[in-house]
């Protein structure tokens, strides 16, 4: 569906919360592979001489599949090679397949596997996609081919393969402490790249000769190819020292064997410049389909056509969860006091990628669930104090917050409220970590299963 299509609920004074949900779908409907792919496909290579291979990771990566089927046979008319032949496979996160649309013949293979925390199936999945790019399943590559890479975000987890002297379960374990740790997106894509024997453009590597032709969604902070799902196509900037380094500051411990090999800068992965990394003398192209930016102004479009203003923040927030809650909650409550240059009514958005560090739990303390959209609405509604003249929602594109079914929470002026009769008390779940225990008796989690692309955090609220 078109997001100018979408049609516009009541204005916000009827339906505060059903408004906001309408920028959140106009943001992800913005977002969606089919609406995105067409201008972005590469020249086939001539069918005589080459084929066109199509890999690709993320949690967008089933529907860029099938977006690429159902362009590719009007693609290669109009470029006047009819009939280029396509293959290939792709990984997705469990239950992010979406239906193919009608009359599409398959012919990319999509699989699935577990995100944030990797599982055999995505090995598996990673193992067959590095042994099509080797040639090792197929016939070899060869300087007349194409490789079309789809890339999103939650690549980072799905396409595991571990370097020489780490385990799946190694993984696993790594994974989780990162998770939990509190590091930003870049720290915890710059260890996996190192770990991985195929992230960190060394999927592109082990492509070479053919041509690479990379598309992707973007769901981090400025748009850094290289982060987005730890760029297994893109060159790599950051070093063996600067895994060690965020390895130390995290206190996150890795096998003898791996540690002396970062040391000695033997995990190192391609730098710009590789040779493997380039085609006729050139690197291989990255586009970018959908970023954050554009989902937020197509939001902030709907609320302009709804009558209201609105106000795009950034697109690259981070920080702590709870803490960026806070600052948003102070912006608002000056906005709706006049002292800042927002005009009220308004809609104020935010994307990013923030973070939630796991706070140590008492003892026989039940254990948190959420994750960061729901850990800032909990910082939000804490700052916030009930304020009469403030809503908002926050919830993550890809329609999963954390590990959770939910993409988020909402927040109304009686949030706290509504909490206290049914004796909720915020400050203890956010002292755990459990957003959906707080928000989830009160009706105000924000559910809309996979969305089947990700852009990363949408935040919305509503000053009137």
């Amino acid at each position: 569906m078109n997001p100018d299509a979408l049609p516009i609920p009541p204005l916000p004074l009827a339906s505060p919360q059903a408004f906001l949900r309408h920028l959140y779908e106009v943001a992800v409907q913005r977002a969606l592979p089919l609406h995105n792919t067409a201008a972005w496909l590469p020249v086939p290579p001539d069918p005589a001489k080459g084929r066109t291979l199509v890999l690709g990771a993320g949690k967008a990566a089933g529907a860029m599949a099938h977006a690429v089927e159902a362009l590719w046979p009007a693609h290669c008319q109009r470029q006047g090679v009819p009939g280029a032949p396509l293959s290939g496979l792709v990984v997705t996160r469990y239950g992010h397949t979406p239906p193919r649309p009608d009359g599409v013949v398959p012919c990319i293979d999509v699989v699935e596997a577990a995100h944030p925390v990797p599982d055999e199936a995505g090995l598996v999945a990673a193992r067959r996609i590095m042994a099509l790019a080797q040639g090792h399943e197929g016939t070899p590559l060869t300087g007349h081919d194409l490789v079309l890479c789809l890339i999103s975000g939650g690549g980072s987890a799905l396409l595991t393969l571990p370097c020489e002297g780490l385990t799946l379960a190694d993984k696993q374990r790594i994974n989780r402490q990162l998770l939990d740790s509190g590091a930003d997106i870049t720290q915890m894509n710059t260890v996996r790249k190192h770990l991985s024997a195929i992230k960190g453009g060394r999927l592109a590597a082990a492509c070479f000769p053919a041509r690479v032709v990379t598309l992707t969604i973007s769901d981090v902070p400025g748009d850094d190819v290289s982060v987005i799902a730890s760029g297994p196509t893109v060159a790599d900037a950051s070093t063996c020292a600067d895994a060690l380094q965020i390895l130390k500051q995290y206190k996150i411990d890795v096998p003898a064997l791996v540690a002396k090999n970062l040391h000695n800068a033997v995990l190192e992965t391609p730098k710009p410049g590789d040779p493997r990394l380039l085609h006729g003398g050139h690197p291989h192209p990255v586009y970018l389909m959908a970023t954050p930016q554009q989902s937020l102004e197509a939001a902030a479009q709907a609320a302009r056509a709804a009558g209201l203003n609105a106000y795009i923040l950034s697109d690259e927030i981070e920080g702590e969860s709870r803490e960026v809650g806070k600052v948003h909650a102070a912006l608002a409550r000056s906005t709706a006091d006049g002292k800042t240059a927002f005009q009220t009514p308004c809609v104020i958005l935010s994307g990013g990628e923030t973070t939630v560090t796991i706070q140590p739990r008492e003892p026989d303390s039940p254990k948190g669930r959420g994750g960061r959209a729901g850990e800032f609405c909990m910082g939000l509604a804490l700052a916030l104090q009930g304020h009469p003249r403030i809503w908002a929602l926050a919830a993550d594109t890809d329609g999963i917050d954390g590990v959770e079914n939910n993409a988020g929470a909402r927040l109304s002026p009686d949030t706290l409220a509504r909490a206290g009769q049914l004796g909720l008390t915020l400050r203890d779940h956010l002292a755990r970590n459990d957003a959906c225990g707080f928000f989830e008796p009160l009706g105000d989690l924000v559910v809309t299963g996979p969305t089947h692309t990700n852009v990363n955090d949408f935040r919305a609220m509503l000053v009137l």
